[in-house]
């Protein structure tokens, strides 16, 4: 069966830096896209940042550009996450799909696996 596990979440202070990592096990296609959501207390999950399995499509929210970076590595994938801030602050879920060029408000439903999940705390 299909597993995603997250690790590399915790706490840290404005400006700083996190990294987290997700290990995808299962699959039978090597072409799922992988991506990062994350979902703050009280708010709609939102997607992050996505790359196709190809790894030639990536794509960020406007409101992590030039701050996050993804890679990947077959079926890992990292999130490297610059200059943290406390709207950063989230539980940062993987998943696997379809890496989309569309605003990522539509990028949920193309997401057929999910993993559990991963704290992100930013706070001084």
């Amino acid at each position: 069966q299909v597993q995603l596990a997250e690790s590399g979440g915790g706490s840290v202070q404005p400006g700083g830096s996190l990294r987290l990592s997700c290990t995808a096990s299962g699959f039978t296609s090597p072409y799922y896209g992988l991506a990062w959501f994350r979902q703050a207390p009280g708010k709609e999950r939102e997607g992050v940042s996505c790359i196709s399995g190809t790894g030639t499509t990536i794509n960020y929210a406007d409101s992590v550009k030039g701050r996050f970076t993804i890679l990947r590595d077959k079926n890992t994938v990292w999130l490297q996450m610059n200059n943290l801030k406390p709207e950063d602050t989230a539980v940062y879920y993987c998943a696997a799909g379809s890496c989309s060029s569309g605003p990522t408000r539509t990028w949920d439903p193309l997401y057929d696996y999910w993993g559990q999940g991963t704290q992100v705390t930013v706070s001084s």
